[in-house]
């Protein structure tokens, strides 16, 4: 896997994708779903967010504005014209900022049980439980357990918090959260064209299937929902082998 500061790239193929995490991950981060990625098919980039794995200390201003503008910076380093996206939940959002700055360089777009361009709203004991989880370790392990459907084992859950407190700036963690639920954008988005899939892990009680249904199935006119069994929040730890192949499945189509 090749590397810069802001991304790792996989995979020499023609078609190029950006992969953007979620809240809780980083470029280095997409568990075994990279090992099921087709390398001679495809070129994947897994970029860094401020403040997140290679980009730790970097300080930002941690909004979906600038991960956007440093996607579109890593796509012109690569030497990308036009590229598909695929982002997981917060990532989600954020590719949907690059196809509202740049839309006429996305191909098509890829989300994992993403968040929508309108946020997340949250009751008020929610939020306290999402805004302590840049200092709390234990608010880290209850949000990731509760969005897998409280059914995995304590020792991954426990990886997947160590992880997360390993690569990312407690700052930018917290900058994050009012990112993604409280930006929106979707009078920017809403009703363009373009080739959009959505998947949605069946044990996730956040952004599954119904959230789905009612954001991205309404903003864009050609997007498909697939429903990923055996799956809540974490697709490409759950059920990673079954998640490249719906991905490339997509991507691979000829347009």
């Amino acid at each position: 896997m090749q590397a810069s500061d802001t991304y790792q790239v996989l995979g020499s193929g023609p078609r190029k994708v950006l992969c953007l995490n979620g809240w809780f991950g980083h470029a280095g981060n997409w568990g075994p779903f990279v090992d099921s990625l087709d390398r001679q098919a495809f070129t994947y980039a897994f970029m860094d967010y401020r403040g997140y794995g290679r980009r730790r200390g970097s300080g930002g201003e941690y909004t979906m504005a600038e991960i956007a503008r440093d996607a579109l910076a890593a796509a012109d380093s690569l030497g990308w014209e036009r590229f598909s996206l695929v982002g997981h939940s917060m990532g989600g959002m954020a590719v949907q900022q690059v196809l509202a700055d740049a839309p006429q360089r996305v191909q098509a777009l890829v989300g994992i049980s993403p968040v929508p361009a309108g946020g997340v709203p949250f009751d008020e004991q929610g939020w306290g439980l999402f805004s302590s989880a840049a200092k709390d370790a234990g608010a880290r392990r209850t949000i990731i357990d509760l969005t897998t459907g409280n059914r995995l084992t304590g020792t991954w859950l426990d990886a997947m918090v160590k992880n997360s407190l390993a690569n990312s700036d407690e700052e930018a963690f917290a900058a994050y959260l009012t990112a993604w639920a409280k930006t929106s954008f979707v009078e920017r988005i809403k009703g363009r064209k373009l080739p959009v899939l959505v998947i949605a892990g069946e044990h996730d009680p956040a952004l599954g299937a119904e959230t789905c249904k009612a954001t991205w199935l309404q903003h864009y006119p050609d997007a498909t929902l697939e429903v990923m069994a055996n799956a809540g929040h974490y697709a490409m730890e759950e059920a990673p082998v079954a998640l490249a192949s719906a991905v490339e499945g997509f991507l691979g189509q000829p347009r």
